[in-house]
């Protein structure tokens, strides 16, 4: 954010305030400036205790508790997501390892807090619909973290307003907005990951309010205060989830503007000054942040020491630093002549083959080999089993315990159809520029075609000479001559495939979807020296290896999540509220959940974001035109203030154009809640009848004072009044669909359906 123009240095004697984020009243800790431009001081009056706004505030506070711990009971049934952030407090409860995809911030907190209550975690939360009350759950106070937190967020709203400087009715519309929009409270009353989402993402910018309105003081108390609390804000965002980096993407313009702003020599700051400046916010801004963001995962690991479901979306060397693993209990050498069954690592599908052949030509008119076909499948039977042989045939007196090693080169013969698995430069049904897998009958594999039979074994992070285990060793199948590597999808094959995976050829062989393990030995005899197993120690492994291992998972689980959902939606549709989401329903008394926010909240805020850009756009034609139509302060507070709003709302929304993943409604609220700032600071813009500041010739000098006066926000306050009326209005309207009670008719829920809204009971 920029000065405001002509404020560059403090005055020895005059006690001035300077504006927040470009136009805002002053406060105490502000700084004494001085317009250098025409070294003519600006006169801003020291501001009041303003007892209107420590009122408001009280009363707001209150509010938000009461409409978010209203009925906080109510269902005491499992509803929509709390099956899995439920299930995740449980898994912590129990110290048993899970995966998810988001960051541990918000999950830890559930926790917390049912470790406080004595919790032990045996629930799972399964299904939607379960009893907490039969399965003594102390469901209310997982619900209180978030619902303290929606709570806890209007309050920041207002005194991110009130420290902007704007006046009382700019601060209650904002607030309002937030505190009577029904989306926002039904996410933050139910044990959900969104309200600490937001309530960290406004804290962050109002704690960057806060410092920047410090700038002129650097490298104070103050100025160290806040400058790291707008960091451990920002880091609390981003280890809730990773759409948290979008708060960075708004505090890191704000800081980038400021950063270029110092540059310019008038403000005389040498170059080492300036070094400091910038040091000083990547250490507050990007250190902190990162280190308190790797201090969660810390002891996300900590915690999780037990084998659990998550077990298998980690290496096998992660896998052995968890006690009672699978891996740690049953992993054994494997021997050549062993039949094994191998298995994708992600898609779980075991590397199969039947007597069937590919067709002589695709879908799409290309020739295929037809081969012995060879798929992914994804049940366990006879038709997985493979024997693994050398290369070359040892002499029979060396056949036995001859242990497969990292590095080997290997044949793979399909049991059922005693036929070598094979690759080969045909193009693979899906993928064109993938090699087809297939078989052949093993005279052609140790004759002409015996090089093309041969593969090696390639140990994900293996040592040479490392043995090759069952469970406890990932692998890529590298095809030697060709050097592709075998992979596997989801997408089915036809009905000449019998809708199973395709195996192809991956030319890139670093993927980490080429991994596969070895799940089982069936040839295994009773009698076998490798079954008598001593029990193993846990491994250990580095905190850095382990939390790298885990944000590949997390990102690449992340972006895969683009199946369709009944009740997704594409952020076009948010800011005009098209649709929500079915949470919760009960048949016998008509009563449901479902996620919508306050329509007329929403239409306005859309409404208002529109006719900021009008204004930007109309002030900047005027003054191409020579016509200045707003006063200097006016248009200062207009860029800068609003405009970080503004900024705020459209790097929190429009980078989910870009996402391919599944998207609901919800991903809307913290765009939601920059949109009602931008909102609360129109109405000042728009209904006050005043300017800011006039000018004043002062002992023959011109001098700007500020004008503040009550009668100023006569429009403002009337605006206001009507604008909460509508949005308290349209809440209440809603509020049966909110708290899911009480039931409604069928009358009552089809005056409901404003925009087609799916609910429930409509019939």
């Amino acid at each position: 954010m920029s000065d405001s123009p002509g404020v560059r240095q403090r005055a020895p004697k005059k006690k001035l305030v300077s504006s927040s984020l470009g136009g805002g009243s002053g406060s105490e800790d502000e700084p004494i400036v001085k317009a250098e431009a025409r070294n003519v001081p600006i006169l801003v009056s020291k501001p009041p205790r303003q007892l209107g706004h420590k009122l408001a505030l009280f009363v707001v506070t209150v509010a938000a508790f009461i409409t978010r711990f209203w009925k906080i009971n109510h269902p005491n049934q499992v509803v929509f997501d709390e099956v899995h952030f439920g299930k995740f407090a449980s898994y912590y409860l129990q110290r048993t390892y899970f995966f998810d995809v988001h960051p541990p911030f918000g999950k830890l907190l559930f926790a917390l807090m049912g470790w406080f209550v004595g919790y032990d975690g045996h629930f799972k939360f399964d299904n939607i619909g379960d009893s907490y009350i039969d399965n003594k759950v102390p469901y209310v106070a997982f619900r209180a973290m978030p619902a303290l937190m929606g709570s806890l967020t209007v309050p920041v709203v207002f005194l991110t307003m009130w420290e902007s400087g704007y006046s009382l009715p700019a601060c209650l519309v904002a607030t309002g907005l937030v505190l009577f929009d029904n989306a926002h409270i039904g996410q933050t009353r139910l044990i959900l990951l969104d309200a600490t989402l937001i309530f960290a993402m406004a804290c962050s910018l109002l704690c960057y309010v806060r410092f920047y309105k410090l700038r002129h003081v650097p490298f104070g108390r103050k100025w160290w205060k806040w400058l790291l609390l707008t960091g451990v804000s920002m880091s609390c965002v981003i280890s809730t989830k990773y759409v948290g980096v979008f708060t960075f993407v708004t505090i890191g313009a704000a800081v980038a503007i400021d950063l270029w702003n110092l540059l310019d020599y008038k403000k005389g700051l040498s170059l080492q000054q300036y070094s400091k400046h910038f040091a000083a916010r990547a250490f507050g801004l990007i250190g902190v942040p990162f280190f308190f963001y790797l201090f969660w995962f810390q002891v996300h690991f900590a915690i999780l020491y037990r084998s659990g479901p998550g077990d298998d979306f980690m290496t096998p060397e992660f896998q052995e630093t968890l006690s009672d693993n699978v891996m740690s209990l049953s992993s054994v050498d494997i021997h050549f002549y062993d039949t094994i069954v191998m298995r994708h690592k992600e898609t779980k599908a075991y590397l199969h083959s039947h007597p069937d052949q590919y067709p002589l030509r695709y879908e799409d008119g290309r020739i295929s080999s037809q081969g012995q076909q060879v798929t992914g499948y994804p049940y366990n039977d006879t038709n997985n089993h493979w024997i693994i042989l050398p290369a070359t045939a040892p002499a029979d007196d060396r056949r036995t315990n001859l242990p497969v090693k990292n590095g080997d080169l290997v044949k793979l013969r399909h049991v059922v159809t005693n036929t070598d698995l094979l690759s080969h430069d045909v193009a693979s049904p899906w993928f064109p520029t993938n090699q087809e897998f297939t078989t052949i009958d093993i005279e052609k594999s140790e004759g002409e075609r015996h090089n093309d039979t041969l593969f090696e074994i390639k140990l994900e992070s293996g040592k040479k000479n490392q043995h090759f285990r069952t469970m406890a060793g990932l692998f890529k199948l590298v095809h030697n001559p060709s050097k592709v590597a075998m992979w596997t999808h989801t997408k089915p094959l036809p009905d000449w495939g019998y809708k199973q995976q395709e195996i192809n050829g991956n030319k890139n062989v670093a993927q980490s979807s080429n991994l596969w393990v070895v799940e089982d030995i069936p040839s295994l005899a009773a009698t076998d020296p490798r079954n008598k197993r001593e029990p193993k120690k846990v491994r250990s492994m580095s905190f850095l290896r382990k939390y790298l291992e885990l944000q590949r998972t997390m990102f690449h689980h992340n972006n895969a999540l683009t199946s369709s959902h009944p009740y997704s939606s594409q952020p076009i549709q948010w800011p005009f509220l098209l649709r929500g989401v079915s949470f919760w329903t009960k048949n016998d008394t008509r009563e449901q959940i479902y996620f919508l926010g306050n329509p007329l909240g929403w239409w306005l805020t859309s409404s208002i974001l529109a006719v900021f850009v009008g204004i930007i756009g109309a002030d900047q034609l005027t003054q191409r035109r020579g016509v200045d139509a707003l006063d200097r302060r006016t248009r200062n507070r207009l860029y800068n203030s609003t405009g970080f709003f503004f900024l705020a709302w459209a790097a929190h929304y429009i980078p989910f154009f870009l996402m391919g993943r599944q998207l609901f409604l919800h991903h809307y609220l913290p765009a939601h809640l920059a949109s009602a700032l931008v909102t609360g600071a129109l109405v000042e813009f728009v209904f006050c009848i005043e300017p800011l500041e006039s000018e004043e010739i002062v002992d023959g000098k011109k001098v700007y004072k500020a004008r503040t006066g009550p009668q100023s926000l006569m429009g403002a306050w009337i605006a206001s009044a009507v604008i909460l009326a509508i949005v308290a209005g349209g809440w209440w309207f809603f509020v049966p669909l909110t708290y899911g009670s009480p039931g409604l008719t069928v009358e009552e829920v089809v005056r409901r359906k404003w925009l087609g809204y799916d609910l429930h009971f409509a019939k």
